[in-house]
């Protein structure tokens, strides 16, 4: 045992990923996300959460890392990752509480859609209202991500339905849920 901690300490172990190197990550409170810190260091959060306020760090100042370190106070999500083949990957989905006037503008909307001719966009855009409106019955969240696609669709598409008066409701309804 004695001599495997010894070979932890040399260049080629090091460079394999073994012993320690300067830098790193230290965190103060971590509610979410991923970290990692090494020679081949990788951090990917590709979680689905409810958007919340971040929880009070009680300490004087965020920890630090050390040199070529990184020091993070409060992270309640995203990826932070330190070391030579760091890479660092925030594919979360924030959920947001969907109003019941979003639900409502939404179902409007996909009313008014089955009067118009129906087009591959008409389709497309039929198709993510339904999985909206099945994530807001189901959990009463919403991704931020699907919202943000939906008002794309809505004010920079060229379909028949972006001059509809439901597409403004639902549009209005998403810029004041996301700001």
């Amino acid at each position: 045992m004695a001599v495997e901690e010894e070979d932890q300490d040399t260049p080629d172990a090091q460079r394999d990923g073994g012993g320690s190197a300067p830098g790193g990550i230290s965190i103060g409170v971590m509610t979410g996300g991923a970290a990692a810190a090494g020679h081949r260091a990788s951090a990917e959060d590709r979680s689905r959460r409810a958007a919340t306020t971040p929880p009070p760090y009680a300490g004087a100042a965020p920890p630090t890392g050390g040199p070529g370190g990184i020091g993070i106070g409060v992270m309640t999500g995203g990826a932070a990752a330190a070391g030579e083949g760091a890479r660092a990957v925030d594919a979360s989905a924030p959920l947001l509480d969907a109003p019941p006037e979003l639900a409502l503008a939404v179902r409007t909307l996909r009313e008014h859609l089955g009067m118009l001719g129906r087009t591959p966009e008409i389709a497309e855009l039929d198709a993510g209202l339904s999985e909206l409106d099945e994530a807001m019955a189901g959990t009463g969240q919403v991704r931020r991500d699907r919202l943000q696609w939906l008002r794309d669709r809505l004010t920079l598409g060229a379909t028949t339905a972006a001059g509809l008066a439901s597409a403004a409701a639902v549009v209005e309804t998403i810029v004041q849920l996301t700001g």
